[in-house]
């Protein structure tokens, strides 16, 4: 495993749409263990594939009950809306209130190439939320309610 770099501010990779993932083979394996590695690593609760510049459709979450990884995740249903503070790994020393689904159920593969779906409230929800997004080349700071 290694700690791999994560983009940051202004860099293009981060506005760019991510591919879907045909096969998990032994790169995508070690492109998630090394994400979990430099996730834990710098104190996140989450990491997407174009944060360490790959724009794959793969994030990894830990809210404290061991990392998750989530591979060609869609959002299959949402319910409610809450506000609440975010910030990111990507956007050092930046942080902003988003409005998020309170709860979800979010339906992705894992690297057994499992169809999973789960159900996700609270800091998972937002977690889900935010990492999908960037995803599709969408930040936090796009959300901030103004």
């Amino acid at each position: 495993m290694a700690i791999r770099q994560i983009r940051i501010d202004e860099d293009p990779i981060l506005r760019k749409k991510s591919r879907v993932i045909e096969e998990i083979d032994e790169k995508i394996k070690t492109l998630n263990d090394d994400m979990v590695e430099t996730m834990n690593k710098a104190e996140g609760v989450g990491l997407a594939a174009p944060q360490v510049g790959i724009l794959k459709r793969l994030f990894v979450i830990d809210v404290g009950d061991g990392p998750m990884t989530f591979i060609n995740p869609t959002i299959i249903s949402t319910e409610g809306e809450e506000e609440d503070e975010e910030a990111c790994l990507s956007l050092p020393e930046q942080s902003g209130l988003v409005k998020r689904p309170e709860s979800l159920v979010v339906e992705a593969t894992d690297l057994d190439g499992t169809v999973f779906q789960l159900f996700c409230s609270d800091l998972l929800a937002r977690a889900v939320c935010h990492e999908l997004d960037h995803l599709d080349g969408i930040l936090f700071i796009d959300r901030v309610e103004k």
